[in-house]
C-alpha cells in the first residue's frame, strides 16, 4: 500500500448524469464479486472541477519524478510505476 494513506488519498468516479451514476456502480458490483476484500473507491456527483497546474498534466507521459517517459501512446507498456 505505500505511505499514501488519508483522505485526501482515494480513488474515485465522479459522474454527471444517472447513466454515468449507473454505469460506474454497476462496474463496481462486476469487480466486488472478484475480490476478497471490499472496494473504496467513492462513486459520488461530480463538483466543481479545478484543472491541476500545467506541469502535473500527463505526469508520467513527461518523464515523472525520475525522467523516465511512460506512455501507452508512444508504445510503453510497462506497468505503472509509483513515484511515491
Amino acid at each position: 500500500m505505500g505511505n499514501d494513506v488519508g483522505t485526501q488519498y482515494r480513488s474515485g468516479i465522479y459522474f454527471y448524469t444517472p447513466e454515468q451514476e449507473k454505469a460506474a456502480l454497476e462496474s463496481l458490483e462486476r469487480k466486488q464479486k472478484l475480490l476478497n476484500r471490499k472496494i473504496v473507491t467513492e462513486i459520488l456527483p461530480a463538483k466543481k472541477f479545478y484543472r491541476a497546474e500545467e506541469y502535473h498534466q500527463q505526469y508520467l507521459e513527461k518523464g515523472g519524478r525520475f525522467g523516465y517517459k511512460q506512455s501507452a501512446g508512444k508504445g510503453c507498456n510497462d506497468p505503472i510505476r509509483c513515484y511515491g
